[in-house]
C-alpha cells in the first residue's frame, strides 16, 4: 500500500485488519492483557490504547483535510496519552469494543475521501508536510505494526 493507493483499497485493508485481529484478540485474557509485553513495554490494553488514541488523532486529520487546502496538527505524545487514560484500568473487552468501532467508522471515512483531496499537505510532527493520501495509507500500516506487537496479525 502507498499514498497513492485509492481511499476504498486502503478502507479494505482497514476493514481485513480488524477483522482478522479481533478474533486474536478477544483470546487474551484481561489479566494477560494487563501485563507488559516486555519489560519498558506496553501492555496489550496500552498497546489497543494507543491505536484508539491514534484512530482519535488520525480521525480528525481526515476530517479536516478535507476542509481546507493545508492541514497544520499539533503533535501527538502518544505516552502522555497512553498514561494520561489508564487503558490498564479498563476491561479488556470495553477496549477491544471502542477500538473495532472506532476503526470500523474510519474505514468508513476514509472510503468516501475524494480522490481530489489525496494531494492535500498535512503538517502534523516535522516541518515537511506530507499528504492526505500518505496519512491515510500510513495509519493502517501503522495499525499493523502495533497489531503484530501483541500477536494480532
Amino acid at each position: 500500500m502507498s499514498e497513492s493507493t485509492p481511499f476504498p483499497e486502503i478502507a479494505s485493508e482497514l476493514r481485513r485488519a480488524i477483522d482478522a485481529a479481533i478474533p486474536r484478540l478477544r483470546r487474551i485474557t484481561d489479566t494477560k492483557a494487563t501485563e507488559p509485553c516486555a519489560p519498558g513495554k506496553w501492555s496489550p490494553k496500552q498497546v489497543i490504547g494507543h491505536l484508539i488514541d491514534s484512530a482519535s488523532n488520525n480521525h480528525q486529520r481526515f476530517v479536516r483535510a478535507q476542509q481546507t487546502a493545508a492541514l497544520s496538527f499539533p503533535k501527538y505524545m502518544q505516552d502522555a496519552w497512553v498514561g494520561l487514560q489508564h487503558y490498564n484500568e479498563r476491561p479488556w473487552e470495553e477496549i477491544l469494543t471502542l477500538w473495532q468501532a472506532y476503526n470500523m467508522h474510519l474505514a468508513h471515512v476514509i472510503s468516501r475521501i475524494p480522490e481530489s483531496q489525496r494531494h492535500v499537505p498535512c503538517t502534523i510532527e516535522s516541518p515537511a508536510p506530507v499528504t492526505l493520501g500518505y496519512l491515510a495509507s500510513d495509519y493502517v500500516v501503522h495499525l499493523r505494526h502495533h497489531l503484530a506487537q501483541v500477536n494480532a496479525v
